[in-house]
């Protein structure tokens, strides 16, 4: 489990200078809805001109009932009036119904767009943004997040249409009586100012709430994967409780926005209806004085009702302010640094035959230095095993090479040419790797084997599942190589042989086993290993070595110690130093004797869940 010994790690500490963090979050929030209001620039261009219309059409209304109601006292034409009234209300409901289609296809457009631009930045951080955002915080971005900004031009026109409603309307109470108008200005400075507060006070609390429940999010998802460890140990009641850990701050903080938004309704509330009063109370005296006729008496108070609209504006402000703060947590994603950059002027990586020359490479992690200036080179051709012990950086000391993370200081060459100047793709098909938990990608055994060539023939699949020793466990299933993923129980050591088979179907000069065999028995370990150093003669390999069979089956041996190789030899010339021996007493499984080229122990492999993670 990633997160079960830390109960803080997750983000849900008080983040110091929360108002600052706030400003700065709405701030990117507001440049990505810009973004997105000019990618989905024409359904927003249509959008604004059927609002146009609604408003125009709205704005009528009041104008047209005047007239029928003056009609009706006149003996005027009463079917020209309600006719011009019903066209009103007609094209009222047709722009509004129109509104409603297009907004739903404006904000299912920028859903789409957030959401793919996220899941290429979640790829492009690689593991380093394990660290920066969990896969509960990053699910809580893809999805609740992205999901909100859909909204936004709907939101954002309303907003115009409701302003520009209340202009005319304030614009027709003028035409009507300039003492109307008037009277309704008088409320407009105190509305404003009470909105202004919401906007300043929940901004933080809002951010805030989001961010605890990607916490608790992240927890779970924790537990989800440790399940069998929690279970195991009896401690479920326990994790509960830490994964519940951040409810009294969530609750602390919904508080905070419920009693500010509270606070801002009851003001809007009383302050409407003592605007409306106002607004009437003047037009009955002007129709007292016969300023004004009963038909405009009738049109005042809709248009004073019609211009209120501007305060029930409260609740699309605070979807609003949703938006922008769900807006921000994915700009905050999307502005992170990815752990590999493209070169900006690739260079073609020639033909060759795999050597690898690591030159002065430094890697930290956070404060600590793993990989110390080191240079270790690789001949052509030449299986080495990477031992040390655990802690040492073997694994990241593999992952420089084909880029997974870049080092800090140094250079790594791929005959001849460093890495980061070869194009991401290129590099990729030159360096295949294999992992200790391969992850199970594709819908069936097939695909996940083909993942990274998924052009290559069935035969092309079987002989690399045969040369992985994974051909007879995979026709056994129920459909075979068919068989859907989630329907294909596997062993630990089957699951490694599935990404054997996935790395040895790539055409790549250099293959990189990271402890892609540590949950072989000795036996199968030995057989993969012949057929697959068959099939990739004449090309370089790297293998994370924790067993000393491993290490006594390559040609040479890389001892990383201090961060820094040292010493690069055959096993046999390095297996009599009671040091190198040690290596594998701390960091393998003890079985010293295993070193040996007689040796026949063997360990049972453990089983792990069908589906699991990379």
């Amino acid at each position: 489990m990633a997160s079960t010994e830390s109960a803080d790690d997750d983000g849900s500490a008080p983040l110091a200078g929360p108002r600052a963090a706030s400003a700065a979050q709405r701030a990117g929030g507001r440049r990505l809805l810009r973004a997105a209001a000019r990618r989905a620039r024409y359904p927003m261009a249509l959008l604004a001109v059927l609002t146009a219309i609604r408003v125009a059409a709205m704005l009528a209304t009041p104008a047209m009932l005047a007239r029928a109601v003056d009609a009706v006292r006149e003996d005027g034409n009463v079917g020209g009036a309600m006719a011009g009234l019903a066209v009103a209300l007609a094209v009222a409901a047709s722009a509004d119904t129109a509104k409603d289609v297009v907004g739903s296809y404006c904000g299912s457009g920028i859903t789409a767009w957030l959401r793919h631009r996220l899941i290429g930045r979640i790829l492009e951080l690689g593991v380093p943004g394990l660290h920066r955002f969990p896969a509960g915080d990053a699910l809580s971005r893809l999805t609740e997040s992205a999901g909100g900004p859909a909204a936004f031009p709907a939101l954002l026109l309303s907003v115009v249409a409701a302003l520009g409603t209340g202009l005319g309307a304030v614009t027709a109470l003028a035409l009507i009586d300039w003492t109307l108008a008037a009277a309704f200005a008088v409320g407009v400075p105190p509305a404003i100012l009470v909105i202004r507060l919401f906007v300043v006070r929940a901004s933080e609390p809002f951010a805030r709430y989001q961010r605890l429940q990607a916490a608790i999010a992240t927890r779970l998802l924790d537990a989800r994967q440790g399940a069998r460890t929690i279970r195991s140990a009896g401690t479920a009641a326990r994790e509960a409780r830490r994964i519940l850990r951040p409810l009294p701050e969530l609750r602390q903080a919904g508080h905070l926005t419920w009693t500010v938004q509270g606070q801002v309704s009851w003001r809007l509330s009383l302050l409407a209806p003592a605007i409306q009063i106002l607004v009437v109370a003047v037009a009955g005296t002007r129709l007292a004085t016969g300023a004004i006729s009963t038909g405009e008496l009738v049109a005042a108070v809709s248009y004073t009702s019609m211009a209120l609209g501007v305060v029930a504006l409260f609740d699309t402000f605070v979807t609003l302010l949703n938006c922008e703060v769900g807006a921000g947590r994915i700009q905050e994603l999307l502005g992170a640094d990815p752990a590999v950059r493209p070169p900006p002027c690739p260079m073609r990586l020639p033909d060759g035959p795999g050597e690898l020359r690591l030159r002065e490479v430094t890697v930290r992690v956070g404060d600590r230095t793993v990989l110390d200036r080191l240079d270790l080179t690789v001949p052509a051709g030449t299986c080495v095993a990477v031992v040390g012990v655990s802690g040492t950086g073997k694994s990241v000391l593999v992952s420089t090479i084909g880029r997974l993370l870049d080092p800090a200081g140094g250079s790594v060459e791929l005959d001849g040419v460093p890495v980061t100047d070869v194009a991401l793709p290129a590099l990729r098909r030159a360096v295949a790797y294999a992992f200790e938990r391969p992850a199970l990608l594709g819908a069936t055994v097939h695909d996940t084997i083909a993942y990274a060539r998924p052009d290559a023939t069935r035969e092309q699949v079987r002989r690399a599942a045969r040369a992985a020793s994974a051909d007879d466990f995979v026709r056994a299933l129920p459909a075979g190589y068919d068989t859907p993923l989630d329907r294909a129980p596997l062993s630990g050591g089957e699951l490694q042989r599935l990404g054997l088979a996935r790395a040895a179907l790539t055409d790549a000069r250099v293959l990189v086993l990271d402890d892609a065999t540590s949950s072989l028995d000795t036996a199968t370990e030995m057989k993969v290993t012949r057929a697959l150093r068959r099939l990739l003669a004449h090309r370089t390999s790297l293998v994370v070595a924790r067993r000393p069979a491993t290490a006594a089956r390559a040609d040479l041996v890389a001892w990383l110690d201090a961060g820094r190789i040292r010493a690069l030899a055959p096993h046999a010339d390095l297996w009599p130093d009671p040091a190198y021996q040690a290596v594998f007493a701390v960091d393998g499984d003890g079985d010293l004797g295993a070193g040996s080229p007689d040796s026949g122990a063997a360990t049972r492999p453990d089983t792990v869940e069908p589906r699991t993670r990379a």
